[in-house]
Order: structure tokens, then sequence, then C-alpha cells
């Protein structure tokens, strides 16, 4: 049997494993595009239950480490990769509530829960994919459980099942075999359950071994990494004209090391300057006065340096969470919409928006930052526009925990949030304005220049990093050597059928004269009848956003 303590620690251990080997599912990602990463994004997701499971004392049930972690994971969820996981361990605590341990048949319940789950929230579900490979790991434990009830043999189990569907899912997806890889969320659902394993078999947690580069909330900040280094209270610094007869500083260092530490003392032939952490600043003080006078420049300095903490805490918790407060409804529509980049920022406001997320590719925001961004928006009603095919889960997952109307409208693409927008009629009740905010943005057509994050192939052709793509609709049309020629060849086959519009959103690794003389291009070279559009977008990742109507 398992118990809560031992659920904890494996959950614990697959979140440090998984952030381990983030990297290795990232590269996974069969499209060389940059893109949201599943490893991140799953790592991100299951690690956000870290700091609160580490709370929890060895009495804890099963059940309630269960629901802890299931509650995290659906706030914390990232991408539809992180988004299905959370979902995986949400069923998997609906199938442990109640129980104080749990056993093979318990655990092979619960997996077949968070499976019915994980299948039920995605509207057209691939196999070959993490669906799949938990699906039939789920199968595997229920025929497990059966025969036999040693923890250790179930485990084990469930997880070749899984490794073995993993290697199957190459063949299954067309774009999988022609990259030779595995499917990336599968392989991440295996990592996760393989350190799950191993603690329920007598293993120990994980470490860390990427302390210097974490920067995600999956564990604690620098800011309370620090807070352990306190030993003494005050920050006291102060400058000295030497006295006449001044006695030798090394022995004003020696007293201050006495009552303090970090103790830092230089001189020279008439100035000596002081730093030290201590409980005793008027002792610091004091001492220095048998040396020499303070100076008015600078003043003499001391800071709580445990209140100063504090603040530091207080300040990346309110960056952490927006700087968003919750708002009372106050009108009968509002909007929430996920960008990147001061310009359409600015834009999305300019047409109405309440609450600009920031995110997007290589950056998906979480359940919970859409969450609070919505409880931001004064509206009794909320459209939500994702603009992004791999927010639009996370966003769907945050209307079930929210206290008003929430819309989401399926926007892959920053164009169809902003057609979106512009549709938004405020006379119309919100079934018209759903329905016609969504014929809106279905019409536009968005083309995207960016680069390739790895080297791939596409159609029997070698692609190097940092090659230009052309991607039309969310699809790899071509590669380019340069940026401009691949945004006009991508734009002049968006718009042979017939556009009257097309709108430039150039990045911010464009300038604006390569962005003018693209418009230039445009302008002269399509039809008379098509009006080009110049925006600043300022936005990461895309030379140039397309959008065709």
């Amino acid at each position: 049997m398992i118990n809560g303590a031992l659920f904890r620690d494996a959950v614990i251990s697959a979140a440090i494993t998984l952030t381990n080997r983030k990297r290795e599912v990232d590269e996974l990602n069969v499209y060389p595009v940059p893109d949201g990463d599943t490893g991140t994004n799953m790592s991100m997701t299951i690690g956000k239950a870290v700091d609160e499971l580490k709370r929890l004392p060895d009495n804890t049930p099963i059940s309630e480490v269960a629901s802890i972690t299931a509650s995290a994971l659906l706030r914390g969820a990232r991408g539809n990769s992180g988004v299905i996981l959370s979902l995986l361990f949400r069923g998997m605590s609906k199938g442990l509530a109640g129980l104080t341990e749990a056993g093979c048949e318990d655990f092979a319940n619960s997996l077949e829960m968070g499976v019915k789950a994980a299948y039920k929230a995605v509207m057209k579900p691939v196999e070959g994919t993490i669906l799949t490979v938990s699906r039939l790991a789920a199968e595997k434990a229920k025929e497990s459980a059966i025969s036999t009830s040693s923890d250790t043999l179930f485990w084990k189990d469930v997880c070749d099942e899984a490794e073995a569907v993993l290697a199957q899912t190459t063949e299954m997806l067309p774009q999988l075999k022609k990259a030779g890889v595995v499917d990336a969320g599968g392989m991440g659902f295996l990592i996760i359950i393989r350190a799950m394993s191993d603690i329920f078999n007598g293993g120990t947690i994980a470490e860390l071994l990427e302390k210097a580069e974490r920067s995600d909330d999956s564990f604690r900040t620098a800011v309370s990494e620090y807070d352990d280094d306190i030993t003494y209270t005050y920050c006291t610094e102060f400058m000295l004209r030497k006295n006449p007869d001044c006695p030798d500083v090394f022995m004003l260092r020696a007293y201050l090391e006495t009552i303090g530490d970090c103790v830092v003392v230089v001189d020279d032939e008439k100035i000596i300057k002081v730093h030290v952490h201590t409980d005793n600043p008027g002792k610091a003080l004091q001492k220095g006065l048998e040396f020499g006078v303070f100076m008015n420049d600078p003043r003499p300095k001391i800071e709580n340096m445990r209140i100063q903490h504090e603040e530091k805490i207080k300040e990346a918790q309110e960056a952490e969470a927006t700087g968003l407060a919750p708002a009372e409804p106050e009108k009968d529509f509002g909007f929430v919409a996920v960008a990147a980049g001061h310009g359409l920022s600015a834009l999305f406001e300019d047409l109405g928006v309440d609450v600009v997320v920031k995110g997007g590719q290589t950056m998906n925001p979480s359940t919970d930052d859409l969450l609070r961004a919505i409880l931001a928006t004064p509206a009794r009603t909320v459209f939500v526009l994702p603009n992004n095919k791999n927010i639009i889960m996370a966003a769907e997952q945050a209307v079930k925990l929210t206290d008003r109307t929430v819309c989401v409208l399926q926007t892959r693409t920053i164009p169809q949030g902003i057609a979106a927008m512009m549709a938004f009629d405020e006379s119309a009740d919100l079934s018209e304005n759903r329905i016609n905010m969504t014929k809106a943005f279905e019409k536009i057509s968005t083309g995207l220049i960016t680069f390739a994050a790895r080297d791939s192939e596409f159609e029997g052709h070698a692609i190097k990093e940092g090659e230009i793509l052309a991607l039309d609709n969310g699809k790899l049309s071509f590669t380019e050597k340069d940026i401009n020629k691949a945004a006009y060849k991508l734009t002049k086959k968006l718009a042979k059928s017939g556009a009257s519009y097309v709108t430039v959103i150039y990045g911010s690794d464009v300038t604006e004269e390569s962005a003018e003389a693209l418009q230039q291009q445009l302008q002269s070279k399509l039809s008379d009848k098509i009006e080009v559009m110049l925006v600043n977008g300022g936005q990461p990742v895309y030379y140039y956003i397309l959008s065709v109507e």
C-alpha cells in the first residue's frame, strides 16, 4: 500500500526529474518552429505542486495529497500537454478520494478516471500522443491489479507498458515517423510515472540539476532562497574620516567580525569605509568613533534586511500575480486577450480589451494566469481570446474556476483575435456576439515568418537551425534565407483568393525601415484593390505576423 507521504514524495521527485529532462522532451517537438515546448510546459505544470506538497506532514492521507496535487496542476497548467497532464492527475485525485493509503486496484481505477477526463476535454483526440500512452498504460494497470497486489510489480507493469506504447507512437503519426521521434507529451508522461515508481520502490527524491537556470514558479524563487542566508538583521554602512592618531583598521575589522558577518573594511590615507551585517548596529557605530568621525556624504545607513526581504517577496508575489486584483462586475461584457509585444498589447487595448495577458508562442500562460485576468475584468460576461492553439485548453479550464460567465473563443492567431474584437457589437447579446465574432475570425488567413529553432526536415529538404520559416495558417509552407523575401512570397500566396486587406505586423527584431520597405513592395506588387497596413507589434519570435482578409 502507498500512503500520503510516499505519494507526496513521488510527485515532488517526478517534478524535479522532469525539470532535469525537460530539454530532452522539448527536442522531440516535430516542427522546428519555436513553440510552447512540451517538456517545459509539463515541467512548469507539475512543478506548481512542489511547494505546497513540501509543506505536508507525513501523516497526510493520500486522498488529500492527491487533491492538493490536482488543484495545483489545474491552476498551473500551461499548453495543451500541461492541461492534459493536469486532467490525468485530477482523475487520479477523484479515484483516490477518501483513502488514507492506496493499493494497486485503487491506482488502476484512478488512472482510468484520469484518462477518461483527459479524453473528454480534448475535442478531437489524436492517437499516437500522450492520450494513447496514458490510456494503454491505464488499461495495463487494470490487468495488473487483477494478477498482483505488489506495488513494485504493478508500477513496473504500468511503466513498461507506457514505454512500449511510447515507442509505437513513431509509427502512429506520420509526422513522428518522418522525424523519427516519439511523442513529446507521451515521453513527459513516462518520465513522470517512472520517477514516481522509483519512489514507490524505495528510491530517494531526485536532486535538481539546473539550479542556476531555473526561472519558473515550480520551485522557490531566488528571493525566497535568500531567506535562509539572513543571519543578522541590520545591514550597516558608514564612512569615517580618519583621526590623526587612527589605530590600525585591522582592529576595527576584527571587532566587527565578533558582532556580525559580511564584514568589509577598506581604507586609504584619509577615509575608512565600513560594511557589516549585525544585530547591534549601535555597537558598530560606537566602535567606529574610535577610528574617525562620521562623514555626511554619504551618511551612515542602517537597513533592516528582514523587512527588506519581506518586501521583496511581496513584490515578487505581486509580479507573479501580474498585478491583477479581482474586480466587481460593472458592465455586461469584458475581454481578456493573450498577446506578446507592446504594440499588440496597445492594439488590443484600443479595441476594448480589458486585460492583456502576456504570452503566446514559447510562453504559454497558465490556467491561473488566465483565471486572474478573467477575475480582474469588471464584467458579468468575459470573452477570452487565447490567440494561440496551445493556450485554448488552459483557457477552457479557467472557465470552471470562475464566478462569472466566460466565453472562450477559439482564436488561434493574433489576427483572428483582432478580427473577433472588431466584430463585437455592444448592443447584441452573448449568443449573437459569439456567432458573429467566430464567423469574423474564421475568415482570416494568417501568415507567420519565424526561424527554425532546431535542425529538422520538411518534404525531403533539410532545414537548418536559424533558417527562415514561412507558415501558412499554422502549416509550414516553405523556407527562405531572407526575412522580407519570405514575407513577400507568403503574403502573395495568402492573397491569391481575392483579398481586400493585408495587415503586416512586424516584431521586435525587425526595423521600422525594413517593415516599411516590405509594405511598399507589397503595395506596389499586389492588386490595386488590396490595402496594405503596417503595425508595429513589437512581438518576439515572429518577425512578421501577416493578416489577410
